[in-house]
């Protein structure tokens, strides 16, 4: 019988793990569509039975967290997600809303690009900030990056302050050119420019994002101090005179009919432009209107994207063939006649699961449409059964693991086919290809090319042989020369130190995603407490279920994971809870500081740091809600408006003064004298 309280709680489940994979990791495992297809589902049962709806629901807030090795900056103005459009009717049904409650509007028509949202802040002209998406509230401070791409200007043709919008990505020629040199150099393949384009953003080493052909588009002006702007168009043709790039071959409509018609004009022709794009976005021109219209809590209510349907093409299936996971799933693969699909040449799909090939009837042989909706592995669309010639063979499931020949199995109520044995080589080693990735111990010059030499060659055989490795075990090795080896070890030697979470997360504990393995460690400040615990009192930890429950407790009941952890112990890895930068003393609790002009003995970005430590905001922009203001030398226009609004004006005298007290109470005792 279906329950729509738990399809709906399953739901948010995917989706939020998918968020994660999309916008934390830069790693998705599905295709934009499958995405899209998951959020619809959610957003009609929750419209359905609004009983179920929960308020942290992926349907009312923006995906994505900020990764924890980069600062964050507070969105002044949210970076907001649209609403999509899949069809005619969704964008004749958009046109009615708005024309509903507002009349006849305008409509600008502009692409929406496949990359990477950022917000870039100018101060009097000068660049100041740039940070990502992150959850449309709070991003990663990129501003380093940013500032070695040669299409953001240092300084605008006037000294206007403002933030921008604008989608970091890579042309498709420069993306093929940072592929050959991966190539040449052994190093993995960016597996599309989006993915390449995060990829370079997020580097810690500002000298490697510079190497990268990085490019970015302006679309948005979301706020600028000084100057009343009165649409859509006209402020992209200001900032565009002010020297920023912006939307290209942008059009303003009146009548719908023609924006569908500019639509289905740019989805013939998306493959002529030199950057990849996924869509069409309409806008309501008007900013007045606009703010009619309003906001729902994910998306303003006076634009769409329309998404483009998944690019299919035709060709073979040549073979089919299986991959033995990391917790013994066996993944059948289709190996294809390679086909140019989404911009990039192709070779597999993946087929799921035995229902799967059966549910769509795929044999070897076939002709078959394969889709590719975002940029992962394609799959099999439809089976071309016109086509058959009668040679076509069918595909039967292993009975026994290709690996270690141990009898599958299948669990009752799942599709999943699966090596019951654990000691299965192919799940040792993607268990240490998981246990090395960037979401567990992040070691980050031991990819997964790397781990299967060193498994091949018998030189790691479990997680904690990699923390025992010599330069004499490497050096001999295929491509690992002396510094391919030094990067390894050195890269091995600083994953000692991560996290707890981090830790939890790549031992592979059934049911435990990067998610329970944080809500655990936060709970227990070293690995043996959660060895300790009953499985009553993991139960009872909110967010953890009955199965990981069982799960967690289970593992740390079985001897060879034990041994292991004591390896690891006995190697220097970090067990314990990481010492987060607690506050010192929360003297500027929830009070807002803006810091304007040049201090003449801190970096601004020391003053903020100093202000955050000690449980202060630190914010870009001068509002009524801003408590003080930290002014320096050539404070400008943040200095005059702080004066208007009566806001505390201090110098770096006075920050560091305030810094030696003891309590909130005498800050603002001191605050009020001045």
């Amino acid at each position: 019988m279906f329950d729509p309280k738990e399809r709906i709680k399953e739901l948010i489940s995917v989706i939020e793990h998918h968020n994660y994979k999309y916008y934390a990791e830069d790693a998705p495992e599905i295709s934009d569509f499958e995405y899209d297809e998951l959020m619809k589902e959610l957003i009609a049962l929750e419209e359905e039975f609004p009983e179920y709806r929960k308020e942290d629901s992926p349907t009312t807030r923006v995906g994505g967290l900020p990764l924890s090795k980069f600062d964050q900056i507070r969105h002044e103005v949210p970076l907001l997600s649209l609403g999509n459009a899949f069809s005619k009717e969704d964008i004749f049904d958009f046109d009615r809303r708005v024309k509903g409650a507002l009349g006849e509007v305008e409509y600008v028509v502009e692409f929406k690009i496949d990359g990477l949202s950022v917000a870039i802040t100018y101060e009097n002209g000068k660049f100041v900030s740039g940070a990502t998406r992150g959850d449309g509230e709070i991003g990663e401070d990129v501003t380093q990056n940013l500032k070695t791409i040669k299409s953001i200007p240092v300084k605008l043709k006037e000294e206007v302050s403002l933030i921008a919008r604008g989608e970091v990505f890579i042309p498709k020629d420069k993306f093929f050119q940072l592929n050959e040199e991966q190539e040449r150099n052994g190093l993995a393949l960016f597996a599309n420019p989006r993915n390449a384009a995060a990829g370079s953003l997020r580097q810690l080493d500002s000298k490697i994002t510079a190497k990268r052909p990085l490019d970015i588009i302006v679309f948005n002006l979301q706020k600028i101090e000084g100057l009343d702007v009165k649409s859509h168009s006209e402020s992209l043709e200001l900032m565009s005179e002010l020297g920023l790039k912006v939307s290209p071959e942008r059009k303003v409509f009146s009548k719908i009919e023609e924006v569908w018609d500019e639509i289905l004009i740019w989805q013939e022709k998306r493959d002529t432009l030199d950057f990849e794009i996924d869509g069409i976005v309409v806008k309501v021109n008007d900013i007045n209107k606009r703010e009619e219209l309003g906001y729902t809590a994910k998306a303003p209510r006076w634009a769409i994207a329309y998404k483009f349907p998944a690019e299919r093409q035709e060709t073979v299936i040549n073979d089919i063939i299986v991959q033995v996971g990391r917790t013994g799933t066996i993944t059948p693969g289709a190996i294809l006649e390679p086909v140019r699909i989404a911009g990039s040449t192709v070779s597999k799909a993946t087929l799921h699961n035995e229902d799967y090939i059966k549910i769509k009837d795929i044999r070897i042989g076939d002709h078959v449409l394969i889709q590719k909706a975002g940029d992962i592995i394609p799959e099999v669309y439809k089976v071309i059964k016109d086509k058959r010639t009668g040679n076509e063979i069918m595909f039967e499931m292993p009975t026994h693991c290709p690996e270690c020949n141990s009898q599958t199995m299948r669990v009752e109520g799942e599709a999943a086919l699966k090596c019951p044995n654990i000691l299965c080589p192919a799940q040792i080693r993607r268990g240490i290809i998981h246990f090395v990735s960037k979401g567990a111990m992040n070691i980050d010059k031991m990819g997964e090319s790397i781990v299967t030499l060193l498994f091949d060659n018998q030189i790691i055989r479990d997680m904690a042989d990699i923390y025992y490795l010599k330069r004499e075990d490497l050096i001999d090795l295929p491509r690992m020369g002396e510094k391919s080896v030094s990067n390894l070890l050195n890269s091995i030697e600083a994953s000692k130190e991560r996290d707890l979470s981090k830790l939890l997360f790549g031992l592979g504990i059934k049911y435990i995603g990067s998610k329970g393995a944080k809500i655990l460690s936060d709970r227990y400040s070293d690995i043996f407490d959660i060895k300790e615990a009953t499985l009553d009192e993991l139960r009872a930890i909110p967010e953890i279920g009955e199965k990981m429950a069982e799960s967690i407790y289970s593992f740390f009941r079985v001897e060879e994971n034990l041994k292991l952890i004591e390896r690891l112990i006995a190697a220097g890895v970090n067990t314990k809870k990481e010492k987060t930068s607690s506050l010192e003393k929360n003297i500027f609790e929830n009070m807002k500081f803006v810091i304007t002009g040049t201090l003449p003995n801190m970096k601004r970005d020391e003053a903020a740091s100093l202000i955050e430590r000690f449980g202060g905001n630190v914010t870009s922009s001068v509002s009524k809600s801003t408590d003080v203001l930290l002014s320096g030398e050539e404070a400008g226009s943040k200095l005059e408006k702080a004066k208007k609004l009566g806001i505390k004006i201090i110098d770096e005298s006075i920050l560091l003064k305030l810094s030696e007290y003891d309590s909130k109470d005498e800050v603002i005792k001191e605050l009020s004298s001045i």
